[in-house]
């Protein structure tokens, strides 16, 4: 039978609070914008779009992006079976499996819901890994569908891409447009330009934050669909540790991509955790760790 781990609070009310200060960033911008007669309907309606076809395109231009397809159950039977199995456990319909074939050990998983997941694991991360290794990470990516983190973190990214918009407009407006205009409206575009990146660059330190905490909750998604904290812990450490040894051309092709990955690919010196998408491993070790031990 599997052990129960709880409820972690403190990480709920570290993702409600973030949340809560997002919303209250964006609200005081839109109170802003209101406030100086600015229409920004056709800025909202744009990253709208574009959110809206990051949204519900995710999957496909993922596995476009990482030059990842799509496995049938005839060609990986072991793969498949393991997600299937984890699968039920997680009370998830199974989402389609595919694999790119790159040295860099990581998984993923995208997709705007359950019916319409992906998840996707390297050619290195199944050379590396043993069976209950990868159910581990297999379980974190799960973890990550049953979340719905693709929906939450696009939620939470909306406001934030809105006003980097308003921020690349006036630019460009101030580098080519017209004398008078400016002088006209010179102070209201000050004022809007410098709150869209005063939101834009808050937004951003916030968003990264719950990305981590996204990633502390899907590594305790894995330690409860599979019972066992600790192999996801090696996992995390074999796929760390191989991660120095892939080629820089490699780590460097794949960085856009790090928000998804189960461990970012980070060529030369690692980034600071503040700029980061993922927590370090350390910490996500310790508290599976504290998992394990039940405390």
């Amino acid at each position: 039978m599997k052990k129960w781990y709880g409820r972690d609070s403190e990480l709920s009310l570290r993702m409600f609070l973030t949340m809560f200060l997002l919303a209250i960033i964006y609200m005081a911008f839109i109170a802003v914008l209101s406030y100086l007669g600015v229409s920004a309907i056709l800025i909202f309606v744009l990253a709208a779009f574009l959110l809206g076809m990051q949204y519900f395109f995710s999957d496909k231009l993922v596995l476009w992006a990482m030059g990842a397809r799509i496995v049938s159950d005839s060609e990986e039977p072991q793969l498949h079976a393991m997600v299937d199995r984890l699968s039920t456990i997680a009370d998830l319909p199974k989402p389609r499996i595919a694999i790119m074939d790159t040295p860099m050990p990581n998984a993923f998983a995208t997709g705007r819901n359950p019916s319409n997941a992906v998840v996707a694991v390297t050619t290195g991360i199944m050379r590396t890994l043993n069976p209950q290794e990868l159910e581990g990470v297999l379980a974190h990516e799960l973890s990550h569908i049953k979340n719905r983190d693709v929906m939450v973190m696009t939620i939470a990214s909306f406001i934030s891409t809105v006003a980097f918009y308003i921020m690349r407009m006036f630019m460009f407006s101030s580098m080519f447009g017209g004398g008078r205009d400016r002088d006209r409206s010179g102070g209201a575009i000050i004022v809007v330009y410098i709150a869209s990146i005063i939101v834009w660059l808050i937004s951003f330190f916030l968003i990264r934050a719950l990305s981590r905490y996204r990633e502390f909750a899907a590594d305790r998604g894995s330690a409860i669909i599979t019972g066992y904290p600790s192999h996801l812990v090696t996992a995390l450490l074999k796929i760390s540790g191989q991660m120095e040894r892939v080629p820089k051309q490699d780590l460097r092709a794949a960085e856009g991509m790090n928000q998804f990955f189960i461990v970012p690919a980070i060529s030369g010196s690692a980034l600071m955790e503040l700029f980061s998408t993922h927590p370090s491993i350390e910490k996500r070790i310790a508290r599976l760790e504290a998992m394990e031990r039940g405390t």
